[in-house]
């Protein structure tokens, strides 16, 4: 049988592949991104980034619906965008198999929260698989269509940012499942969700749950690995693994399916055991359930945040800890930053002259709340800067509020805020940032950029005229690299009675391979007024003597330092091959 080095979101990829998978849908998120790019790499089957992860459970519902195989993945905090279908298809059922692969971020590596989508499939009631490495991932994959089909029931696939980027070593099977839509059979007391009709299938859910539960206790997915007597220890997920390597001496209770949750296994691994402890990300989930099984938990200081490691679980049982590596003493912080001509830093620097409230959103802008921009005010969740900027503005009277939003994410759930404005009377401001990308993500297509996953073009979203029909009554499209022409539309924006959306356009910068030559300081002419300072570009920096000074290796020559300076300090520097290090 072949092997490969897979990380976890490619397995997951290549274990729906090999299940016969008709079509992948989903939309970007760190850390599950990669999933879905992996599968659309595999002949047979159709992918698509959809404009957010609700739109796209519900293009997978149709799927299921016509008989299809179909995967849907999003990251955790999609799957607040995608509950409303989820909870009613536990309700319907399946036609093909439904999967949801969701990737959750304990530490917070690259989210805005550390939810745990665990309990979704609590409160959902469908069943969570929930791999602790790569080949299980694969494995567990392949199997929830299965699963999905024979228990009529949508299947959710949790992953972490811990096993979705680690790599593993993977058996593959080798061969695929030929892609049969199961014959579509009219059924509208399965699929029209009428009271009527709902109560029925609320009904018949239990049943399909009580089925699955007896699956849960015998089918492997859950198991007993006896190793000794004294401690016995219950772990599901990434924790698993952190388990095995801090306490091999320990017996485990691997969760492989948290729900429907297997009691009886539970009691079983109690009986054989001293003393049983939890250990678990993210709070007590698995440890709530083992007590509502009738076992008693030995309860361990485990911290309720973060990821768990070999050495947390050591010091939550009072083990010695080997010392890990201690940073060096006085080196400097190196806090994200926006791209060296990232054409969202100008349009912060006008965001900031305008002395506004700036409500953000979800992207690589949110860095515009970093100094020495320091010109962004909040950033909730997905399209939450335009309801925010509206709702602001109902009661701030001193101050323009603004709302900044990026393409992707307009389109993902800001459109229904900006209809929200102007139903409602609002004269606020709108930002739409168009970079052409859904740049935080690794640069996917949107519905703006109309780029495709297949990477073909399909129709590019007209923003001016959507913004239009939505009600907005003055609208504008600058150049997101003319500071001063974006300065001048956003005062006038601002300054508008009526609804107002500002469109600030300009490619990615690792897009746009700007092949410019760099810029340098003159530093006889540099009075050390800052102003390029506070653009916040991580190739401007300060001698000395506080006057500026330009990285040539990795200025791109944007010109936006140029505009802020009104000296004429800053001097074109040659060709970039010409130059080494920094020059003044």
């Amino acid at each position: 049988m072949a092997r490969a080095l897979l990380s976890g979101n490619e397995a997951v990829a290549r274990g729906a592949w090999e299940a016969g998978v008709a079509v992948g849908v989903g939309y970007p998120g760190t850390p599950s991104t990669e999933t879905l790019e992996n599968l659309a790499r595999y002949d047979g089957v159709r992918c698509e980034w959809a404009p957010n992860e609700k739109v796209a459970a519900e293009v997978a519902a149709g799927v299921s619906l016509a008989g299809g195989r179909v995967l849907v993945t999003m990251k955790h905090v999609g799957l607040n965008v995608a509950a409303d279908p989820l909870f009613t298809l536990a309700y319907t059922g399946v036609g093909g198999g439904y999967v949801l692969f969701v990737a959750d971020d304990p530490g917070m590596h690259s989210s805005q929260n550390e939810q745990d989508s665990r309990r979704y499939a609590f409160a959902a009631k469908v069943p969570m698989l929930e791999p602790a490495d790569p080949a299980e991932a694969l494995f567990m994959t392949r199997l929830a269509f299965d699963l999905s089909e024979t228990y009529d029931l949508p299947v959710l696939v949790r992953s972490t940012t811990r096993v979705s980027h680690s790599k593993g070593v993977v058996e593959l099977d080798g061969g695929r499942v030929a892609p049969q839509c199961r014959p579509y059979v009219k059924d509208p007391a399965k699929w029209v969700m009428v009271p009527a009709n709902a109560r029925r299938r609320r009904v018949d859910l239990e049943r399909r749950l009580a089925r699955l539960r007896e699956h849960s206790e015998s089918a492997g997915l859950n198991r007993i690995e006896m190793r000794g007597t004294e401690l016995g220890v219950v772990a599901d997920g990434a924790a698993y693994r952190a388990v095995c390597e801090a306490l091999p001496e320990a017996s485990v209770l691997k969760i492989g399916m948290v729900h429907p949750f297997p009691d009886d296994l539970v009691r079983q691994f109690a009986a054989s055991v001293e003393r049983v402890v939890v250990v678990e990300e993210l709070g007590p989930f698995v440890r709530d359930l083992v007590s509502l099984a009738g076992v008693q938990v030995q309860e361990i200081p485990l911290p309720q945040w973060g990821e768990v490691t070999p050495a947390t679980v050591k010091a939550a049982l009072g083990l010695p800890v080997e010392e890990g590596r201690v940073s060096p003493e006085g080196l400097p912080e190196r806090p994200p930053l926006m791209c060296p001509g990232c054409p969202h830093r100008g349009v912060f620097w006008a965001l900031k002259k305008t002395k506004a409230i700036v409500t953000g959103d979800i992207g690589c802008y949110t860095l515009g709340a970093a100094p020495p921009l320091a010109a962004m005010d909040s950033c909730v969740c997905m399209g939450a800067s335009v309801g925010m900027a509206y709702g602001a503005a109902l009661v701030e009277n001193e101050r323009p509020v603004v709302g900044v939003i990026g393409d992707s994410t307009f389109a993902h759930s800001g459109i229904t805020g900006l209809v929200h404005m102007a139903y409602n009377g609002g004269a606020g401001t709108v930002v739409v940032l168009d970079n052409r990308t859904t740049a935080m993500t690794g640069h996917q297509g949107n519905p703006v950029s109309g780029v495709t996953l297949s990477g073909s073009h399909g129709r590019e979203l007209d923003l001016e005229a959507l913004a239009r029909a939505c009600g907005a009554e003055w609208v504008r499209t600058v150049d997101a690299m003319d500071l001063h022409g974006t300065l001048a539309a956003l005062r006038e924006a601002v300054a508008s009675p009526a609804l107002a959306v500002l469109i600030a356009k300009s490619p990615c910068a690792l897009l746009s391979k700007c092949t410019k030559d760099p810029v340098a300081v003159d530093d006889d002419v540099c009075t050390a007024c800052g102003a390029c300072i506070q653009l916040g570009c991580p190739a401007i920096s300060r001698t000395e003597s506080g006057k500026a000074q330009i990285d040539v290796s990795i200025c791109v020559g944007c010109g936006q330092c140029e505009q802020v300076c009104r000296f004429g300090a800053i001097v074109p520097a040659g060709p970039a091959c010409d130059l080494g290090g920094s020059a003044r």
